[in-house]
């Protein structure tokens, strides 16, 4: 069946709802480090705990779409989400939220399942557009549910964000159950085979490498941000509370609308050519970031141009590799997202270290020095093909 403009809207509420999950503890990391009475890095394990679980949940369930029936897959994993939200509301220490926090993660990959599900319903001709719409819905959903947060956490408390959480993933499994068609598999091995597959794809597709690597810087420096952002925002000469570091999560949502405009591009040109515009943009973001730190304006710029990297950078790729092997398009994400989020979990435990380190110079630095790896790997490429790899 072709894909509806409402079936494409409701996969991208879900995915921007239930993808929210693993990003509702950033702005609360402050006021969890109080309650529990831990130092602010510690408790901002609690992000990085998050990241590894989705990273673990990518690399063992997303390759199961390719074998098990999609939707009865996605329904499971949003019910098992909303168990590990209810529990991390009713965590009694900070060891009990970090586990909490990785089960989380783990079982909130259900964006990443409903992405090939959707390229693999859309119109060649419109699968960028598609990927596009439903990506704005991903990264909103990331992005304002630190603001969100903040507010649920400033004025209710840390607690009551997750109890909400719990229940409006509860809500999507019945919405994907009623709106959500159903899909065949396309593959009959066993599981064992289908993981071996993996290495395969790695080894035989360079421009799943290429693609894999750069994402995975982008969402480093990513990362890296919002992780350490509450830092810098709650400290002098801000000192926000939570509402108001979440409301950064506004700004960010400005450069993620410009999905389906950067998916239309990916359609009709090269999307090579957004990723190198991607890659610029985050290193403006950053050298203002840290020009202009003590600018609320500044770090406001400096969000907007780091969301608009990313998303052309993200977008673009996932156009390149859902391309390659329609058959295959669930193990090729699983690579794709698994080694991006590698990059998100790295760019948080570096966030922490490096503001331990450095506080606010220390964050920039690493993130300046992340995106020239990704440009040196972007520009090798190039040179060796001799021509834009699409």
């Amino acid at each position: 069946m072709s894909l509806s403009k409402w079936n494409i809207s409701i996969m991208a509420l879900c995915t921007g709802l239930i993808v929210a999950n693993i990003y509702y503890s950033q702005p609360l990391l402050v006021l969890i480090s109080k309650e529990f009475g831990v130092s602010e890095s510690n408790a901002g394990q609690v992000t990085f705990f998050t990241q590894v679980g989705y990273a673990l949940g990518l690399l063992f369930c997303v390759p199961l779409g390719d074998k098990l029936e999609r939707k009865k897959q996605i329904i499971t994993m949003t019910g098992l989400a909303a168990a590990a939200l209810f529990a991390a509301a009713m965590s009694v220490n900070i060891t009990m939220l970090k586990i909490m926090g990785l089960i989380i993660g783990f079982t909130s990959i259900v964006p990443q399942l409903i992405l090939p599900l959707a390229a693999s319903l859309a119109e060649p001709s419109r699968r960028g557009k598609v990927i596009g719409v439903v990506m704005s819905g991903l990264l909103i959903g990331i992005l304002l549910s630190r603001t969100v947060s903040g507010m649920v956490g400033q004025h209710l408390s840390w607690r009551a964000m997750f109890w909400i959480a719990g229940g409006l993933s509860t809500a999507m499994m019945v919405i994907m159950f009623f709106s959500f068609p159903a899909s065949k598999s396309s593959f009959s091995g066993t599981y064992g085979a289908l993981m071996r597959s993996l290495l395969t794809l790695v080894k035989e597709q360079p421009l799943l490498r290429e693609a894999s690597l750069i994402n995975a810087c982008g969402f480093a420096v990513f990362g890296l941000f919002w992780t350490t952002s509450v830092f810098l925002l709650s400290n002098p000469p801000y000192s926000f509370g939570s509402d108001v570091i979440g409301l950064m999560g506004l700004a960010a949502a400005t450069g993620a609308l410009g999905a389906p405009l950067i998916g239309r591009i990916a359609d009709r040109r090269n999307p090579r050519i957004a990723i190198g515009y991607g890659l610029t943009c985050i290193l403006l973001g950053y050298i203002i970031f840290w020009i202009f730190r003590n600018s609320l304006v500044g770090i406001i710029v400096g969000i907007i141009l780091l969301d608009l990297g990313l998303q052309g950078v993200h977008v673009s790729n996932q156009t390149r590799i859902y391309a390659l092997l329609p058959e295959a398009r669930n193990r090729m994400n699983t690579v794709f997202m698994t080694v991006s989020f590698i990059g998100t979990s790295l760019g948080s435990g570096v966030g922490l270290w490096v503001w331990d380190m450095g506080k606010w110079s220390g964050v920039c630095i690493a993130g300046l020095s992340i995106m020239l790896i990704a440009v040196m790997i972007y520009l090798f490429t190039y040179k060796k093909e001799g021509k834009p790899a699409y």
